[in-house]
């Protein structure tokens, strides 16, 4: 990418951050970002088009394709600074669900998706190779493949993609259509960097958290059952979990924010594993409560700005024990967006440590017989991991035994 004739060299020291404008898919945004940051993660992770991927972030595989100023860039490649002013087109501006473009069409009628992580590169590259009229769509079925070869598929899907691309050269012999998605809009991030206002720019707006829980169909992300014997009578452990406000402070890095009708409560909680950082609004519904069994089932949802999701079925129950009780934690997750590369086996590892450090809190609480003041900080990453592997280590012993 060139050097803009009206950019001026400054001098930025390494903690410091600098406002970049910008043109996002026809919307004029402005960012703040560390001088070292790519383009590739300002889209993702400041105005959430994650429908840009990341693959080598070397810029070979050339998953990360994005139009910059009408031309095909990695996006892994570009610092943020180098984009002042720039017009970006990504996969998100090419087409809708509801109008699609013809590539996006030919894609999806040649079967040229297959998993979908390369899809947005090789949209974007495509567009990029048959956006020059005439003589850009004029391409042999011999030199196709070498003018795609700039974007790796994972999972032998180039005869598909490869004729979609020939169909649309093909049916738009005088030049292919511009994108039919771009236009003034709200681009919703994820937490970190809060985009400046400035006239006419667009900035973050969070999404509003879901007025009921609905669990998605088919099997679980995980499923989670903790068993934790607690020093303190079964009767004073369920008063806790029977009042939300005290059960709510028990959950780590959880807050309630507002108690509705029909035993629902909104609130708020963070989850930090490693470099994944995210900050959920969401609802619970208590949708079972026994009292005279000392059982109750919640439903909750909760979703982060950048997409990621989780929805969870949780059940819990305190028996009498000697020596105090018995709190049980039955849950089935649901994962999706970044959350869920978690993976399943880690995802329950760490959901168990989670429910563990709930039923402490509650054993605390219950023995006080007062809610804590401040609510449960989350468990940090490098402790959940230790834990985790430690647990692991554990159970390989005893099997060896």
């Amino acid at each position: 990418m060139n050097r803009r004739p009206d950019a001026r060299a400054v001098k930025v020291a390494a903690g410091e951050r600098v406002e970049i404008a910008m043109t996002v898919n026809g919307t004029d945004v402005t960012v703040s970002v560390p001088p070292r940051v790519h383009l590739a993660d300002v889209l993702r992770e400041q105005l959430g088009l994650t429908g840009t991927h990341l693959g080598c972030e070397h810029g070979v595989c050339g998953m990360c394709t994005v139009l910059v100023d009408g031309e095909a860039a990695r996006a892994c490649l570009l610092f943020a600074v180098q984009c002042e002013g720039a017009e970006i087109v990504t996969v998100e501006g090419l087409g809708s669900a509801e109008e699609q473009h013809p590539l996006q069409q030919a894609f999806s009628a040649h079967h040229g998706l297959q998993c979908g992580f390369c899809t947005p590169g090789m949209l974007m590259s495509s567009y990029d190779l048959l956006a020059d009229g005439p003589e850009g769509t004029a391409i042999s079925p011999d030199e196709l493949p070498v003018e795609m070869s700039g974007v790796l598929c994972r999972c032998t899907g180039y005869r598909g993609i490869l004729a979609a691309v020939a169909d649309v050269a093909a049916q738009h012999p005088d030049g292919l259509p511009g994108p039919r998605n771009c236009g003034r809009r709200t681009l919703v991030g994820r937490g970190g960097g809060q985009p400046a206002a400035r006239e006419g720019a667009i900035t973050e707006a969070p999404p509003p958290a879901p007025a009921e829980v609905r669990l998605p169909t088919g099997a679980p992300s995980a499923t989670v059952e903790v068993r934790s014997e607690l020093g303190v009578p079964a009767e004073k452990v369920w008063e806790v979990l029977d009042d939300f406000h005290r059960l709510a402070a028990c959950l780590p890095g959880a807050e309630l924010v507002e108690v509705l009708d029909g035993d629902r409560y909104r609130g708020r909680a963070t989850v930090a594993l490693g470099p994944v950082k995210l900050a959920f609004d969401g609802l619970a519904h208590v949708v079972e409560r026994v009292p005279a069994e000392h059982r109750m089932r919640v439903l909750a949802h909760g979703a982060d700005t950048g997409g990621s999701a989780t929805q969870a079925d949780i059940r819990l129950a305190v028996e009498p024990a000697a020596g105090g009780a018995v709190l049980r934690a039955d849950a089935a997750l649901f994962l999706s967006g970044r959350i869920a590369q978690f993976g399943r086996a880690l995802a329950g590892d760490v959901s168990r440590r989670l429910f563990e450090q709930f039923a402490a809190a509650v054993e605390e609480n219950a023995r006080t017989g007062r809610a804590p003041t401040t609510p449960a900080r989350p468990p940090g990453a490098v402790a959940l991991l230790v834990q985790t592997v430690a647990a692991r280590v554990r159970a390989a012993l005893r099997r060896r035994r």
